[in-house]
């Protein structure tokens, strides 16, 4: 069915102020450190990937946004380029999605792990997500020709937002639903207070979105905006605020004994990984698909807890969890 005219209305402007911010990342792109990078430097080569070392002679960028699971998924895709026999640019950890959209849509970098979801709602600029997974890929990927981006075939990972609290809260409040968080919020307004990261904060499929799905009228002054990982600290402090957002797919959740809320009314859209590519870059070099999608089809949310984990809980380095991981599976080898 075709939107109403009103809805046609009312999401102009979003696409108008999305259009205006990616200028302006454009220019910030172009005009400041965003553009430069590190080599990659380490000492791999063809494992059950890249035989061949089909790559050589390459120079390519990766990018990422700037939390733990996006940076780890770039630093994979540079080693399997690198082991290929490119050279490497790094220039993951970019704030905000938008940045690190931009840096591939630009070709200032030629690729990077995007969700589905965000490139649906955020990029796109659709109200209402697809809940069948790989329905939503195709959505994404057919949309996104247009703006020179591929996007490769998807992981299994699904890193959608939830809503977590502390063992003593859940017990306390007997809550296991978001619909259970709506019906406290309306007897005991005190005790719904969230803590969230900034961007979910303002986003069309974050907590906007979801308190008018669940019909909960949050009171300015219950909402706590602050780093993604000092969400995790202070939900599992629950002082500060009974309830955080999260990703499901974070190795914080285990660590910190975090009970998850079930998204009952299915708002939170598909998250999964897959390769968003520079369309030129693809066309210059259609063998990566050949290389990154036995890799994205070994990640899956099981993966992903472990490898966010090292990184979150033990303090590990991202491109070492990363290159550990590819060791492991033998993507990639030593030497």
């Amino acid at each position: 069915m075709a939107p109403s005219p009103g809805r046609r209305a009312r999401r102009r402007p979003r696409r108008t102020v999305r259009a205006a911010a990616l200028a302006a990342v454009a220019v910030l792109l172009a005009g400041c450190g965003l553009v430069s990078g590190s080599p990659m430097t380490d000492n791999v080569r063809p494992g059950t990937l890249g035989r061949g070392q089909p790559l050589k002679g390459a120079q390519l960028t990766v990018t990422s946004k700037e939390f733990t699971e996006n940076i780890i998924l770039g630093q994979i895709m540079g080693l399997v380029f690198e082991a290929a026999g490119a050279t490497v640019i790094d220039k993951t950890n970019i704030q905000g999605s938008i940045g690190a959209r931009e840096a591939v849509h630009s070709g200032t970098a030629d690729g990077m792990y995007e969700y589905t979801g965000t490139g649906w709602i955020t990029y796109l600029g659709h109200e209402k997500p697809i809940t069948d997974p790989h329905r939503q890929w195709v959505a994404v990927r057919d949309a996104d020709r247009a703006n020179d981006l591929v996007w490769l075939p998807p992981a299994r990972l699904n890193n959608t937002y939830a809503f977590t609290l502390n063992r003593a809260n859940a017990r306390k409040y007997g809550v296991r639903t978001l619909s259970d968080m709506a019906a406290l919020l309306k007897r005991n307004p005190r005790a719904v207070t969230l803590c969230v990261d900034s961007e979910f904060a303002a986003r069309t499929d974050g907590l906007p979105g979801m308190a008018a799905r669940y019909g909960m009228k949050l009171p300015p002054g219950n909402i706590h905006k602050m780093t993604s990982g000092v969400v995790y600290t202070q939900t599992a402090q629950g002082t500060a605020c009974t309830f955080g957002e999260v990703y499901t797919t974070d190795g914080r959740i285990k660590a910190m004994n975090l009970t998850v809320l079930a998204d009952d009314k299915h708002f939170f859209p598909n998250y999964n990984a897959a390769p968003s590519m520079y369309a030129p870059t693809m066309k210059k070099y259609p063998q990566i698909a050949a290389l990154l999608n036995p890799v994205t089809a070994a990640l899956d949310n099981t993966v992903a807890r472990k490898l966010n984990g090292q990184v979150d809980v033990e303090g590990k380095d991202p491109h070492e969890v990363a290159k550990e991981w590819l060791l492991s599976k033998g993507f990639i080898k030593e030497g």
